[in-house]
């Protein structure tokens, strides 16, 4: 069994290959190194078969999104650990060591990641995962390094190696068994998102998520939707309804779940202010798709509640998020209380 299988799941991401699979190739010592291509339509496998002879290439008929190529391509592969791997990830010297290492020694880490910093700027922490996810008491996702849209450079102040609550999707270290063992994505999430649900069962199981500062690595991000994709703001208003419906009492949803319905809704009105009406309505399209979901979502949640019958987890920040950020002006996760 090989001990690390780094799988860069691609999909019409040829340019990408050519520019980052060679750092992939020069820093990863004796890790597998595995394209999985979802479906392309750019010639990407033939090109890796052509160019890369030495990597290993799984290739789908269709492309099953982020969830599902995984899902699809991970059952194939037999190892210790998985390193899911963005195309479009510039990694650097010494970025597996680190943390492989740390998940070694500590048997009851069951994922972690490296710090993500821009490509573009590299002095700046990049939006997916920065140095390390957390969620607040509504489901909110943020990281320290990156509050909503706020950015942080890179002084050296999170070289730290700390427990999150979430790893990001663009570098995950996840041990194969654990990952398993979880079931993987949750393919109805297609993208985004996916990997915060992942680590809350995990955390629900026992299991906890590191932050390993001592390892690098570049995204470029917004390979998959860019920010200004209203089908974004889709996937995330209506996975994130999911991920509270999933992973929360009853007795807290009876409070939370209609909080963050206003809460998404006052987004909707701020999209509307800044003349963004059609993330606005992605918002709506998102409540209507989930709503129109409710039966299949509350048996999913009922589902994993027999498999995982802990509500607990720890490292979720006891505020809201919005508050802190926008009434309070605490834009650096530096002045929150983690």
């Amino acid at each position: 069994m090989t001990k690390v299988a780094i799988v860069i799941l691609n999909f019409n991401g040829k340019h990408f290959l050519k520019q980052f699979l060679p750092s992939v190739i020069k820093y990863s010592g004796i890790a597998k190194i595995i394209v999985a291509d979802n479906g392309s339509t750019d010639q990407s496998a033939e090109f890796v078969k052509s160019e890369f002879p030495e990597i290993d290439t799984i290739e789908l008929t269709e492309n099953k999104g982020f969830c599902g190529g995984y899902n699809a391509v991970l059952n194939q592969i037999q190892a210790t650990y998985y390193v899911l791997l963005n195309s479009d990830v510039e990694v650097t010297p010494n970025w597996l060591q680190p943390i492989i290492e740390l998940m070694d020694k500590e048997p009851t880490i069951a994922a972690a990641q490296p710090k993500i910093l821009s490509h573009r700027f590299k002095n700046k922490f990049e939006y997916a995962g920065a140095a390390g996810g957390h969620i607040d008491l509504l489901g909110f996702p943020f990281c320290r390094g990156r509050i909503f849209d706020s950015l942080e450079e890179d002084h050296g102040q999170y070289n730290d190696v700390t427990q999150i609550f979430w790893a990001t999707g663009a570098c995950l270290f996840i041990r194969a068994d654990r990952f398993h063992e979880m079931l993987g994505f949750d393919e109805d999430y297609f993208a985004h998102m996916e990997e915060i649900d992942l680590c809350w069962k995990l955390a629900r199981g026992g299991n906890t998520i590191f932050y390993n500062g001592k390892s690098t690595v570049y995204h470029v991000g917004g390979g998959t939707l860019s920010a200004s994709n209203p089908r974004k703001t889709y996937f995330n208003f209506r996975n994130g309804l999911s991920l509270l419906v999933k992973h929360q009492r009853i007795s807290s949803l009876l409070w939370k779940f209609p909080l963050r319905i206003l809460l998404d809704w006052a987004a909707a009105i701020h999209f509307l202010a800044m003349g963004s009406g059609i993330h606005a309505k992605a918002v709506l399209i998102a409540h209507l798709s989930f709503f129109r979901r409710i039966g299949p979502e509350i048996k999913k949640r009922n589902r994993l509640a027999r498999k995982i019958k802990s509500f607990s987890a720890t490292h979720i920040y006891r505020r809201l998020i919005v508050i802190d950020y926008f009434l309070l002006g605490r834009k650096s996760s530096q002045k929150l209380k983690l």
